[in-house]
């Protein structure tokens, strides 16, 4: 037994026969305190569109953030897919402007928990799309020279850090200075990553998982 479970206490379990081999998110991602969005919690969000791991994981939302142009088509399948919410990445940086503005409506009427917006992105436009939705507006950081305050000032309510090796040093530097606003960060492949993250002040993790063709892999042993 794992000092998690000591303190959390081990879940019941329940399985279907065919459905047991999902993909399960890293142990330490539920030490994070999650952040409550209109009453759940959410600590661990799976950074895929593949519709396949979306439906066999056990991830507490999905990160929908793609590098190409947000398309309504893939957001609206995505969305459908899942049985946990979503938060939906629409521009910021080669989309944005008034075609960003109506991709984050978009998303919210489709039923996304969030949207997510490219570092890039002006805080004009951000303003103007957290005036637009009544849903949270996710803004990425990639960068201590980030102005964070302006962000939040112009209607980002959740950051999200994606540094790479440097996360967590971002992470603990926006912490400092602010203590309260919800951090979603990325928290790389081992729990030793993740636990570092979660303790340098990150709510909630993204977790990238390994590719469909990796995880087939072992199946595909078995069978040979």
């Amino acid at each position: 037994m794992s000092d998690i479970d000591k303190v959390k206490g081990i879940p019941p379990r329940i399985q279907s026969s065919l459905r047991h081999n999902i993909l399960e998110m890293p142990e330490a991602v539920y030490t994070a305190s999650g952040i409550v969005i209109n009453g759940r919690r959410i600590k661990s969000l799976v950074f895929t569109t593949d519709v396949a791991i979306i439906r066999n994981c056990d991830a507490d939302a999905i990160f929908a953030v793609y590098p190409f142009t947000p398309q309504q088509t893939i957001s609206d399948a995505i969305i459908k897919a899942a049985y946990v919410p979503v938060f939906c990445g629409v521009g910021g940086g080669t989309t944005n402007g008034s075609r960003t503005i109506g991709l984050a409506k978009d998303a919210e009427m489709q039923g996304a928990m969030g949207v997510v917006l490219n570092a890039p992105i002006s805080d004009e436009n951000i303003r103007a799309i957290s005036s637009a939705v009544d849903i949270p507006v996710v803004i990425t950081v990639v960068s201590e020279h980030t102005d964070i305050d302006s962000r939040l000032k112009n209607g980002a309510s959740i950051l999200n850090i994606a540094a790479a090796e440097r996360t967590p040093i971002l992470v603990e530097k926006i912490r400092q200075k602010f203590p309260d606003i919800p951090i979603i960060a990325s928290g790389g492949k081992t729990n030793e990553n993740i636990a570092i993250t979660i303790r340098a002040g990150a709510n909630a993790i993204t977790y990238t998982p390994p590719a469909t063709h990796e995880l087939f892999k072992a199946i595909m042993t078995k069978y040979r």
